[in-house]
């Protein structure tokens, strides 16, 4: 008997196979991309790792942080008391006072756990909000150029330019230079001030604004009406943002471009900013109109603003901040050395990274680089505008001082980046994203050398250098007498520096013995003080 048969399976049908030999996917080309807005501003930055801070720096540092190390929550109720006096000198920023005072908190108790110098955690901070900005840089111009979902398609070749310019803005171009003086602060406001017109740039036109969305809107825009000058930027760049993107990137009819969820997202926030924002202006102009008030928040609208104007919105440019940056100091040469061997060892691989991810990156159109293009450019000319009517930059400007930074550069320096990366797209020539992959990264390599010659006329300075040897003490704290015999010395030499400043002494006294009682309950200069 012979075994059954069994009936074979229907032959499946031939499907001929193609295989792709592919770069990596897109979720690794983004974290690619991310990576390099992380690790190219680091070398730029690293000569000034040990600069001593100055100006309220050298107070605030241990004052908030003997203040609130131990009950950071104590931020808020402790602002909102100090919140009338200041806003009587002209300066009212609740929320950017909070956030500063958070971040040399943060700053204080970095140095403490680690052991360090309280100018090293500090400058670790700010570096931190000089990588988010870097970051929030190239999401901003990937949401600009992008049609589509933002992670549904690898990032473009703009992604591969802007770290390497953002990195080469990142200049200590003299004292008030935001990488020197409130680094953390002004460079996390400018991430905030492109990171709320990267959001709107995203939102779906196509899909109606959620109810819910617009009291959280209106409650958004107060926010940046009360954070800071800067902050004050951002609604003004979301709106030409999202109006340059829906006209050239998605073709937006007029209609829908006004009338669409975005649109409707910006009118929300304005309706919050502007009660807010107005009242807040009239209050300080009448408190500025007797000129008791703050120079530094003052609006100073003179013949000497629209002389400002033009020079703020090219002093961005690497070189004049490298001018800035390497005045003064020692007579050698300052392009050369070990920093800018090492900086161009290591901008050259990240530029190399970058090169190799160039074929698989999106193409951009040439409506998107000229929205992205408008879009820095009016970033530019507001952080310019801002600045020129600030007092103290009218001074530098009319004094011959091009180049050298203040709180506006956090912004003008990442827009002009942004700007340089669009203006390259416009150019349809094979091979030019390449060429400033590689000049955009000596460029930042020839920064960090500016940035080590800043660092070291700094510190030969007698106040660096005791604020130096005052970190030192205060990382190595020693509650005993000998302890207390360095530390008054320390008080001494400070007093023969600013003798002459009681309010400079007040701080002093006022910080320093905060930080000693917080950190082992004892005096910082025990004994009657002369």
């Amino acid at each position: 008997m012979s075994a059954p048969t069994l009936d074979a399976p229907p032959a499946a049908p031939r499907v001929g196979l193609r295989f792709v030999v592919e770069g990596p996917p897109v979720g690794a080309l983004w974290r690619r991309a991310l990576l390099r807005a992380v690790l190219v501003p680091l070398p730029v930055l690293a000569p000034l790792v040990a600069l001593a801070p100055s100006r309220d720096h050298r107070f605030n540092l241990y004052w908030h942080g003997g203040l609130f190390r131990d009950d950071p929550l104590r931020i808020v109720p402790h602002t909102l008391d100090s919140l009338p006096g200041y806003l009587r000198l002209g300066n009212f920023r609740l929320f950017g006072r909070m956030l500063e005072k958070a971040l040399d908190t943060a700053a204080y108790a970095l140095s403490e756990v680690l052991g360090l110098p309280v100018n090293v955690g500090f400058r670790l901070v700010s570096f931190l909000s000089a990588l988010l900005l870097c970051v929030v840089a190239v999401l901003l111009a990937e949401s600009v150029v992008a049609r589509g979902e933002l992670f549904r398609r690898p990032p473009s070749t703009v992604a591969a330019v802007v770290p390497f310019g953002v990195a080469a803005g990142f200049v200590a171009s003299g004292g008030s230079s935001p990488i020197v003086l409130f680094g953390g602060l002004y460079l996390a406001s400018a991430a905030l001030v492109l990171g709320v017109a990267a959001g709107l740039c995203r939102i779906d036109p196509g899909r109606p604004l959620r109810w819910w969305w617009m009291p959280l809107l209106m409650l958004g825009g107060a926010a940046l009406a009360a954070f800071n000058e800067i902050a004050a930027l951002a609604l003004p760049l979301a709106t030409l943002a999202v109006l340059l993107r829906g006209w050239l990137v998605l073709g937006l009819s007029p209609g829908r471009l006004f009338t669409a969820a975005p649109a409707r997202a910006l009118s929300l926030l304005w309706l919050g900013f502007l009660p807010i924002f107005l009242a807040v202006r009239v209050v300080i102009q009448r408190y500025c109109s007797t000129g008791d008030c703050y120079k530094g928040s003052d609006v100073r609208l003179t013949a000497d603003s629209f002389q400002a104007f033009p020079v703020r919105a090219i002093d961005w440019l690497p070189p004049l901040m490298w001018r800035a940056a390497t005045a003064g100091g020692s007579a050698r040469p300052w392009l050369g050395g070990t920093v800018l061997v090492v900086a161009l060892i290591v901008l050259g691989l990240l530029a190399r990274h970058a090169i190799r991810d160039l074929p698989r990156l999106s193409r951009v159109s040439g409506r998107a680089a000229l929205a992205l293009a408008l879009t820095a450019g009016a970033l530019v000319l507001l952080g310019a505008a801002m600045g020129s009517l600030n007092a103290d930059v009218q001074h530098l400007v009319t004094g011959g001082k091009w180049g050298w930074g203040w709180r506006d550069s956090a912004v003008t320096t990442t827009a002009g980046a942004l700007l340089v990366a669009a203006a390259l797209h416009l150019v349809r020539k094979r091979g030019v994203v390449l060429i400033a992959v590689v000049l955009l990264a000596l460029t930042a390599a020839v920064s960090a050398a500016a940035n080590k010659r800043q660092r070291d006329t700094t510190m030969a300075t007698p106040a660096a250098r005791l604020a130096d040897r005052i970190a030192v003490e205060m990382a190595d704290f020693d509650p005993g007498p000998d302890g207390a015999a360095r530390r008054c010395a320390l008080r001494a030499e400070f007093l023969k520096l600013y003798g002459d400043w009681p309010f400079s002494v007040h701080r002093f006294d006022e910080s320093l013995e905060a930080a000693s009682q917080q950190r082992a309950g004892v005096a910082f200069c025990p004994g009657p003080r002369g």
